[in-house]
């Protein structure tokens, strides 16, 4: 096809369009966080949005006060990593419902999770890692020839649809975690009175690996929901954590809740038997966490392991 030099010239400067676009830079996406804090900045009431500064973190609370004539206490909501405060897992329905037992809630928007945080990447010289690659290449094919052809092909892998977090992700949101809640922490002590914790997933799990190291802030109780944390080392460890905590420990699971806590629920007694901790209750609650029935039960279950304490 015989093309004019008008054509070719207008051809050209398609193309080179074309190649402006594809070279253009990458947009870093709007961190989650941002996100949720925007959204409740529009759609909750003013004067329940309380700005914290946790190092140079800053981050949203919100805060509703007790509606009892005498306040029992003040309660710090910890959601689930990359949860809401409002989210219908339990968590927001006690926000609200605890006000009207005699108790301030005070909850926490959950920092960012870093995929890919510094200390998992290890610098190489291109000439250490290209010379390993080549090493690595070489030995799968010898490893290839002399394999018999029967054992060339494996038997399929089954993994679970829950993803193993690395440790160095999980180090990284807690120290994050660790900075807010206690920001939140010495918000809290300004009210006076008993201090309790209901903490959800993950983030209840690193809360309860850190009270096992015996911080300074104290608590007057702990109630962990669905408590797990996603690496199945750390997992299995948490079993043993929870049951040398100092604070008295309500441990709530559901029936259809996250399998990693249903398989530890059994090895958890043991470990409370072990150790001895006398101030260690476990509930099932059944069903799934964002039933209303199940919000209800959550409340009295909750509301009555703190009337025995105080």
């Amino acid at each position: 096809m015989n093309l004019k030099p008008a054509h070719r010239l207008l051809y050209a400067a398609c193309f080179a369009s074309m190649g402006n676009v594809n070279a253009a830079d990458f947009i870093k996406p709007t961190p989650w966080s941002s996100l949720v804090t925007n959204d409740i900045q529009r759609f909750l009431p003013s004067d329940e949005v309380r700005t914290l500064l946790a190092g140079e973190d800053e981050f949203i609370s919100l805060y509703r006060q007790s509606m009892a004539a005498s306040q029992r206490g003040i309660v710090l909501i910890i959601p689930d990593w990359q949860h809401l405060p409002t989210n219908n897992a339990g968590i927001n329905f006690l926000r609200k419902q605890l006000n009207e037992i005699g108790y301030a809630t005070l909850a926490m928007t959950m920092p960012d999770i870093d995929w890919h945080p510094a200390d998992m990447a290890t610098p190489e010289s291109p000439e250490s890692s290209e010379h390993e690659s080549t090493q690595t290449v070489e030995q799968s094919d010898e490893q290839a020839a002399s394999a018999p052809p029967a054992q060339t092909q494996q038997a399929p892998h089954f993994v679970t649809g829950e993803p193993n977090i690395s440790e160095a992700v999980l180090d990284d949101y807690k120290l994050k975690l660790i900075a807010r809640f206690n920001a939140l922490y010495n918000s809290a002590m300004d009210e006076g009175g008993n201090i309790i914790v209901v903490a959800q997933g993950a983030s209840a799990g690193l809360l309860i690996e850190h009270y096992a190291s015996f911080p300074n802030n104290e608590l007057n109780a702990f109630i962990s929901l669905g408590s797990y944390l996603p690496n199945s080392v750390r997992n299995q460890h948490l079993n043993a954590t929870l049951s040398t905590i100092s604070p008295p420990l309500l441990d709530i699971f559901y029936s259809e809740g996250n399998p990693d806590t249903l398989q530890s629920v059994k090895d958890r007694k043991r470990w409370v038997r072990k150790h001895a901790k006398y101030d260690y209750r476990q509930r099932e609650l059944f069903g799934v966490p964002s039933e209303p029935e199940q919000h209800q039960r959550l409340l009295k279950e909750v509301d009555g392991f703190l009337r025995r304490l105080f």
